[in-house]
């Protein structure tokens, strides 16, 4: 090979190789370039779904922290009914009905020692929410007043029955109590936050109204029940038809009239509780 065939080849090589290594520079840093955006790309998908996860994981936090907070208040705002108070006034509700019966049967004697132990109760379960916080409870200011209803009540229907007590004044008697039940019934339905259902209207941890007594209608029930006690007392020791008997029928009358009114005309009669107010521990003592 002579020595121009042997330079040209040499040349030529070395062109080529001077093509190659300037085509080489030129595509690697394109190379280099994408794989460089393509990992940016990859970093800021990275951030956004940290981003986006970060997010989720917030809203679920605070979602899972409102549901907590509402059960909380929801327990918060029941109380507990199984106080001896609670306990009291459910026996003056049940023995009720048997005094009843042993007035109809003129069993009077039985029916009076009854009565002194439903009074005598009574006058107990109200010291003793009073003297402990821990045993008061909003359901006892509805309970309380409830019993104490459903006994006079009783106790002038059973007397007029026997004919001891005139059929105007338990008719008049019973009337207001009737519309207090029914007022009551109202406040609660009221006062009674969304969702009003049967179960929540009928939960008795679920306290939404206390009531407030008004002096008028404790004298009333002070009257009413010294009326059923002479009246019933009247047969045992003979006194039947005696004019102190007579007079306390008319005062139950006047109280009666002037006790319905006090609850129409007299502010803060109930008081509507908030979460906040459900949370306490006192009792109301009412007519």
């Amino acid at each position: 090979m002579s020595y121009f065939a042997v330079l040209r080849l040499t040349r030529c090589r070395t062109l080529d190789r001077c093509l190659i290594e300037r085509s080489f520079r030129q595509v690697v840093p394109r190379l280099y370039s994408v794989n460089n955006d393509e990992a940016y790309d990859r970093r800021q998908e990275i951030k956004r779904l940290r981003r986006v996860r970060r997010k989720e994981i917030k809203a679920r936090f605070i979602q899972d922290f409102e549901k907590t907070k509402k059960r909380v208040e929801e327990i918060i705002e029941r109380e507990n009914i199984w106080t001896i108070p609670n306990f009291l006034c459910v026996g003056r509700i049940l023995s009720t009905p048997w005094l009843s019966y042993l007035i109809v049967s003129q069993d009077y004697k039985v029916a009076l020692w009854l009565l002194g132990f439903a009074g005598l109760s009574d006058l107990a379960d109200g010291w003793i929410a009073r003297t402990w916080t821990s045993q008061a409870s909003k359901l006892g200011s509805f309970l309380d007043p409830v019993a104490d209803k459903l006994l006079v009540g009783t106790m002038f229907l059973s007397l007029t029955w026997v004919g001891l007590i005139p059929i105007p004044l338990t008719a008049l008697v019973v009337s207001r109590d009737v519309a207090l039940v029914a007022g009551a019934s109202y406040v609660r339905y009221r006062s009674l936050p969304p969702p009003k259902t049967l179960a929540r209207y009928f939960d008795a941890t679920h306290a939404t109204v206390q009531l407030a007594p008004t002096f008028i209608s404790k004298c009333n029930t002070g009257v009413q029940l010294l009326l059923v006690a002479g009246t019933l007392a009247a047969p045992v020791f003979h006194f039947v038809d005696h004019p102190l008997l007579q007079g306390l029928c008319y005062l139950t009358a006047i109280t009666t009239i002037a006790g319905g009114a006090s609850y129409l005309f007299t502010k803060n009669t109930y008081k509507i509780l908030s979460k906040k107010d459900s949370t306490g521990r006192q009792s109301c003592k009412n007519n």
